[in-house]
């Protein structure tokens, strides 16, 4: 497949899995959020205490912001992305209740003058994922220029539905893949070999139960 046939497979798989999402009952959504929310709390305890990132949700996209109020009650700190400039880095800025937005590309908000934030963790939406935890995203490639420009790259964890899943975004040497992926359906790890699946906790379950992704961003906020 060339560059240019990449592109427009990329392009065909972006709007159908769009649209499949688009076409999703708000009660399914909300099920899917809350889902979603359930799994990240008790299986990522670190958010609490985190620089957490994550992107304000377009075209029925997983809505994080309710976890994020949770999460800042607890503690944590919480921030947007922005575009800076085309084919430039994104930064991330401070954004709660009452902090300024405008509206970006594709009519995202974005914090207008809050302060900067480097992110410990990003809650990253995927329109497409595949078995070894690549993203197909909006094709601009801001996220994977962002990630590749840290010098200490944050804990990546896609975020996406079940129908979101593809068999292969024929990943190029730029695409950069999750740490973890977190649907309706529970966790997955990425692994050497591809994305592990590691199950659905249960409630009231002691969380460690969910080794690596529990271990690890257990100290999110403390490294």
């Amino acid at each position: 497949m060339t560059l240019e046939e990449l592109k427009a497979w990329r392009k065909a798989e972006r709007e159908r899995l769009i649209a499949e999402r688009v076409a999703l009952d708000a009660g399914s959504l909300e099920r899917f959020r809350l889902s979603i929310d359930s799994h990240l709390e008790r299986s990522f305890p670190g958010l609490s205490s985190a620089k957490l990132a994550f992107c304000w949700p377009i075209q029925a996209e997983y809505d994080a912001r309710h976890l994020a109020r949770t999460l800042r009650e607890r503690g944590a700190l919480t921030a947007l992305p922005v575009v800076v400039a085309p084919r430039r880095p994104l930064v991330f800025r401070e954004w709660h209740p009452g902090v300024r937005l405008a509206a970006g590309p594709l009519d995202i908000p974005y914090p207008v003058d809050s302060p900067e934030v480097v992110p410990e963790a990003v809650l990253l939406p995927m329109n497409g994922w595949d078995r070894a935890g690549y993203r197909l995203g909006y094709g601009g490639g801001f996220f994977d220029r962002t990630l590749a420009s840290f010098s200490r790259k944050p804990a990546v964890i896609g975020v996406a539905y079940e129908i979101a899943r593809i068999e292969t975004i024929h990943p190029q040497s730029w695409d950069i893949p999750v740490d973890w992926l977190v649907t309706e359906r529970g966790v997955y790890r990425r692994d050497p070999e591809g994305l592990a699946y590691l199950g659905e906790p249960s409630r009231g379950e002691d969380p460690s139960a969910l080794s690596s992704p529990v271990c690890y961003l257990g100290e999110v906020g403390h490294r």
